[in-house]
C-alpha cells in the first residue's frame, strides 16, 4: 500500500506543480480553481495518511514554516551588486563609451524592463529549493526561504534537472500586479485596516513578516534575471534567461537584445512611453553586456558592475505650494534643507516632505517661501523639489536664507570650500549623537539587538550615552538601566549581552559602524582588505588610500580626514580597550609562492568561483588585478579565456592553466 501511494502522491505532486507553473508562470492554465483545489486537497489527504512519504518541494509544504523571531543572516557565494543609475541619453552613451574602451572585441547589449521590486536571491541543490534570501547590503542578506516559498510562481522544484544544473543560484525581482495591490487595499478598507502605500513598500514589508501563513495571503509575483551554475560554464546573459525559463521560472518577456547603444536607446523610448500599459510597476531599463566573458573582463567597482546599468524613466510630478523650508541633521552631522509642502499625491503617495539638497540647489532654482513648486520623485521614490512655477509666484514669496546655526543644538554651522553641504561640527549634538548610535547598533553594522531607536532616544535623555563608546560602559549602568520605564532585569541582561557579543563582530562591519562619510559597507569591506588593522589604517595617507582598487579621491579624503581627528582617534582607542575587534582575522601567508606577485584571472575555473580563486590568492600574500599588464607575474586560464590570455602570451607573461594554478595554491613552487 505504501509503494502505491507513494506513486499517487509523486504523480499528484508533478501534476500540481505543472498546473502552477501553466498558470503563474505561462498564466496559461488548463484546469478550473475547483479542479486545481480538488487535487490539492487529494494530496493533502494522502501526505497525512503517509507523513514519512512528506517532501520539501511537496505543493503542500508551501507555507510550512513556523513564525520567526528574527530572520538569520546568510553571505551570498557572490556579491549582489547594486547598479549605477542613469537618466538621460548622455549618460548612457559615456556608459557606452567605458565599455567600448574596456573591451578589445566586438560586444552586444541586452535591455530589459526595471521592476519596481525587491531583489532576492534562491539556492537549489539537486533541483530543489534550499534557500531564498533578500539582497541586503550585497555582502549578507536575510534568510526568507519560508517566505519566498509561499510565491507560485517561484518553483519548488526545477522542471527539468539535467546533471550539469544540480546546484544553481537565480536571481530576480519580487513585485506586486497593480491590480492585486489595488484588491488588497480594497478588502483592507472594507475590514477598517489602514492602507498600504504602494506596490513596492508592501511587497517589501510583506517579505519581512515573521509569519508565512500571512505572506501566503499576499499576491506577490517574481520575475528571474540572473542565473549562476556551480561547475557550468555559462555563455551569455540572453542564453541565461532562456535556461531560466526551461528550468520553470518566469522571465519578463520584453526582454530584448540590443547590437547598438542606439538601439538600447529606442528600447528605453518606446516603454518610457508605454509603462503605464504594463501590469506592474517598473521605473526603467537595465542594459547588460551579453557576454560573460565581457562581463568578467570589465569587472566592478565597489558596490556596481562597470558592465551592467539601469536607466532610469523620467520622474513622476506633480505642482503644490511650498509652505516652508525646514532643516534636517544627518547622524554625521549633515544639515540638509527640506521642503514643508501642501500635501500632494505624487507617483503613488501622498508628499509633504521632499529635500531641498543643498543651499546652491536653491539658489540654482530660485526656490522661495510660498512659491508653487514642481515635486518628483526621483527614480520615483525619493521625493524632491525639482523647479518653480514662476508666473504663480504671488507678492508675499520670501527669500531664503541658510541656517547659520544647527537647528538640533545652536553650533555654528560650516561648509567646507568646494564643498555644497553644510555641516555641524559638534559631535556632542543630540541629532548626531542618536543618529551615530543608531548606526552603530543597527543590523548591518555591529548589530546590537534592544539598541534600537527608542532605547537610544531613551539613553540619551537620560544621560546614559554621549557616544558610541558610552555603550561598552553601559554594564556599570545597570542599576539605573533597570530603573528606566520598560527595562527590566531580562531586558536588560539580553542588552548587555548583546553589546558583549558585538565585540566579535568583524573589521569590517566596525570601520562601517563608525559612520565615516561615503564609507558604505562594500567600502569598508575593501578598507579591511587592505588594511587588515587599525594602526595600519590610522597611519594611511590620502595617495596610499586612492591605491585601493574602488576607492577614489573623495573617500580617500574622508577617510583620513576621519581618521585624523583627535576625537576620533580618541574613540577608536576607547572601542579597542572595550575590546572590540580592530583587525581583520585572515592574514595573508608571507612566505609562499604567492607573496607580492600580482595575478590576473581569466576564463572559468572549475574547481572554483573567480572570488574564491581571488580570497585564495589573498590569502598567499598575492594581489588581483582586472587587466593584463608587463607588471603581471601569473595570468591563471581557465575555460574558454578570452582577450587576457592572448594579451598575455603576447608580453610574454607567464600563464597557468587550473591544474598548475592549484597546485600553487597547494604551497608547492612551479
Amino acid at each position: 500500500m505504501s509503494a502505491s501511494a507513494a506513486k499517487t502522491i509523486e504523480e499528484l505532486r508533478h501534476s500540481i506543480l505543472e498546473h502552477d507553473y501553466r498558470y503563474y508562470v505561462l498564466a496559461q492554465p488548463t484546469i478550473t480553481d475547483e479542479e486545481y483545489d480538488k487535487l490539492l486537497r487529494q494530496l493533502q489527504d494522502l501526505e497525512s495518511r503517509h507523513p514519512h512519504l512528506v517532501t520539501p518541494d511537496s505543493p503542500t509544504q508551501r507555507v510550512g514554516g513556523q513564525p520567526t523571531r528574527e530572520f538569520p543572516t546568510v553571505t551570498h557565494a557572490v556579491p549582489m551588486l547594486s547598479l549605477a543609475n542613469t537618466y538621460n541619453e548622455e549618460d548612457v552613451r559615456e556608459f557606452d563609451r567605458r565599455v567600448r574602451e574596456g573591451l578589445s572585441a566586438p560586444y552586444r547589449y541586452v535591455a530589459e524592463l526595471k521592476f519596481d521590486g525587491i531583489a532576492i536571491s534562491l539556492v537549489y541543490e539537486d533541483g530543489l529549493l534550499v534557500r531564498g534570501a533578500t539582497r541586503g547590503d550585497g555582502t549578507r542578506g536575510d534568510d526568507i526561504t519560508a517566505n519566498l516559498r509561499t510565491i507560485r510562481s517561484i518553483p519548488l522544484r526545477l522542471r527539468s534537472v539535467k546533471n550539469a544544473f544540480r546546484s544553481i543560484e537565480v536571481r530576480g525581482e519580487v513585485y506586486m500586479r497593480r491590480d492585486d495591490f489595488e484588491r488588497l487595499n480594497a478588502e483592507r478598507e472594507a475590514a477598517g485596516e489602514r492602507l498600504l502605500i504602494n506596490p513596492r513598500n508592501t511587497a517589501a514589508g510583506t517579505l519581512k513578516l515573521q509569519d508565512p501563513q500571512v505572506v501566503a495571503t499576499r499576491p506577490l509575483q517574481f520575475s528571474a534575471y540572473y542565473l549562476r551554475a556551480d561547475g557550468v560554464t555559462l555563455s551569455s546573459h540572453h542564453a541565461n534567461l532562456q535556461i531560466l525559463r526551461d528550468l520553470g521560472f518566469p522571465v519578463s518577456e520584453h526582454t530584448k537584445i540590443c547590437p547598438t547603444i542606439d538601439s538600447v536607446i529606442e528600447y528605453w523610448r518606446a516603454w518610457e512611453a508605454k509603462r503605464d500599459s504594463l501590469p506592474y510597476d517598473i521605473d526603467g531599463i537595465v542594459v547588460k553586456v551579453d557576454a560573460l566573458a565581457h562581463q568578467q573582463e570589465l569587472g566592478a567597482i565597489a558596490k556596481s558592475p562597470r558592465w551592467a546599468v539601469a536607466f532610469k524613466f523620467a520622474s513622476r510630478s506633480a505642482t503644490t505650494r511650498l509652505n516652508d523650508i525646514l532643516f534636517q541633521v544627518g547622524r554625521t552631522g549633515t544639515v540638509t534643507p527640506v521642503a514643508g509642502l501642501e500635501p500632494v499625491f505624487v507617483g503613488g503617495s501622498t508628499v509633504s516632505r521632499a529635500t531641498l539638497h543643498n543651499e546652491d540647489y536653491i539658489a540654482d532654482l530660485d526656490i522661495r517661501i510660498g512659491d508653487t513648486v514642481v515635486v518628483e520623485k526621483g527614480g520615483d521614490v525619493i521625493p524632491k523639489v525639482s523647479g518653480v512655477v514662476a508666473e504663480k509666484r504671488p507678492a508675499s514669496a520670501r527669500r531664503f536664507r541658510f541656517a547659520t546655526r544647527c537647528p538640533e543644538c545652536g553650533s555654528r554651522l560650516f561648509r567646507p570650500e568646494g564643498e555644497a553641504n553644510h555641516y555641524c561640527e559638534n559631535s556632542d549634538c543630540p541629532a548626531q549623537v542618536r543618529g551615530r548610535i543608531e548606526h552603530f547598533a543597527s543590523r548591518t553594522a555591529m548589530d546590537i539587538e534592544g539598541l534600537g531607536e527608542a532605547a537610544i532616544d531613551q539613553f540619551v535623555d537620560q544621560g546614559l550615552l554621549h557616544t558610541i563608546g558610552d555603550a561598552y560602559d553601559l554594564h556599570a549602568q545597570r542599576e539605573a538601566l533597570m530603573r528606566l520605564e520598560r527595562w527590566g532585569k531580562k531586558s536588560v541582561q539580553n542588552l548587555l549581552d548583546a553589546i558583549e557579543a558585538s565585540k566579535q563582530r568583524p573589521f569590517s562591519r566596525v570601520l562601517f559602524a563608525l559612520g565615516i562619510r561615503h564609507v558604505g559597507a562594500g567600502v569598508a569591506q575593501l578598507l579591511a582588505r587592505q588594511f587588515p588593522t587599525i594602526d595600519l589604517l590610522l597611519k594611511a595617507r590620502k595617495p596610499e588610500l586612492e591605491q585601493v582598487s574602488g576607492i577614489g579621491p573623495r573617500i580617500a579624503d574622508s577617510v583620513e580626514r576621519f581618521f585624523a581627528d583627535e576625537h576620533n582617534r580618541a574613540l577608536v582607542n576607547r572601542l579597542r580597550a572595550a575590546g572590540v575587534t580592530m583587525q581583520e582575522e585572515r592574514r595573508a601567508d608571507t612566505t609562499g609562492p604567492l607573496n607580492g606577485k600580482t595575478v590576473v584571472l581569466t576564463g572559468t575555473l572549475t574547481s572554483m568561483t573567480r572570488d574564491e580563486a581571488k580570497e585564495r590568492i589573498e590569502d598567499l600574500g598575492g594581489k588581483t588585478t582586472s587587466s593584463v599588464s608587463k607588471n603581471t607575474d601569473f595570468v591563471v586560464a581557465g575555460a574558454e579565456a578570452g582577450s587576457k590570455l592572448t594579451k598575455a602570451r603576447e608580453l610574454g607573461v607567464r600563464v597557468l592553466e587550473e591544474e598548475e594554478f592549484l597546485r600553487l595554491l597547494t604551497g608547492r613552487r612551479l
